[in-house]
Parts: structure tokens; C-alpha cells; sequence
């Protein structure tokens, strides 16, 4: 099992909060002989659409020495999860999971507006004093 980081359960508890039944903790991704983990994966009742949506969720502190090198590492793992999720999960979306703090100072400047521009990764911002959802960002 990978290591869990040090917002899991920050954004764990969001998650609940906010509605959603935590159905992997964590959420095995398997292609090939290859194992791999995203960090959670949940299921939520649409009642006005009277569907189930189901996401993955991979949590990124952004605790290391370079934000660009972190970007890059978060990015990386980001869309090998995807491209697996694509073809075994079509139906579960995954987001990335970033603190509101590291929101603002990088996806609010031009590198992370352009990664939004070009749709490259979907964003679940949080809150982790408070353990809330702030924002999604397809």
C-alpha cells in the first residue's frame, strides 16, 4: 500500500461532509502486471439527475523544495491515472486534490491557467483547517 499524505484525511472528511460515500481507500489501479493506488475513490447520489457519479481522487500536499518540480511529479502521475481510469473506469472522473493555498499561487498564475485552459487535469481545491470542498474545476 502507498504512503497516505498529509491531507488524506483532511480531504477524506471533506469529501464526507460534502456528501460523497468514500468506496476505496485507497482506489487500486491495475494495468498489466502494474499495481498502483490513487489516493480515494467515491460514489455520490445525483438526486435531481437520479444517477451515480463516481470519482477518483489523488490528494498533492505541494511540500517540496520546488512547486514546479511537485507540478510536474503531481501532473505525471495525474495522467497515467487518467489514461488507466479511461479504459478500465470510464465512468470515474479524477481530480486532483490541492489546498486552496496552493490554488491561488499556482493556478491562479499563467503556468497553472494554462494547464486549466488546455483541460489538462481537474481540480477539487480544499480547505484542510476546516476540511471543506471550496471549489471543483472541470
Amino acid at each position: 500500500m502507498p504512503a497516505r499524505d498529509i491531507y488524506h484525511y483532511n480531504v477524506k472528511n471533506a469529501l464526507i461532509k460534502d456528501g460523497w460515500i468514500i468506496t476505496h481507500d485507497p482506489l487500486s489501479l491495475k494495468w498489466g502486471k502494474t499495481d498502483m493506488y490513487a489516493d480515494l475513490g467515491a460514489e455520490k447520489i445525483l438526486a435531481a439527475e437520479k444517477k451515480q457519479r463516481k470519482i477518483a481522487v489523488e490528494i498533492k500536499s505541494f511540500v517540496g523544495p520546488s512547486i514546479i518540480k511537485d507540478l510536474r511529479d503531481a501532473l505525471g502521475q495525474y495522467v497515467l491515472y487518467h489514461d488507466i481510469l479511461k479504459c478500465t473506469e470510464p465512468d470515474r472522473i479524477l481530480y486532483l486534490a490541492i489546498r486552496q493555498a496552493i490554488f491561488l499561487s499556482l493556478f491562479e498564475e499563467p503556468i497553472g491557467q494554462l494547464l486549466l485552459q488546455n483541460q489538462r487535469v481537474r481540480l477539487m481545491v480544499f480547505e484542510h483547517k476546516r476540511e471543506e470542498i471550496l471549489q471543483w474545476i472541470p
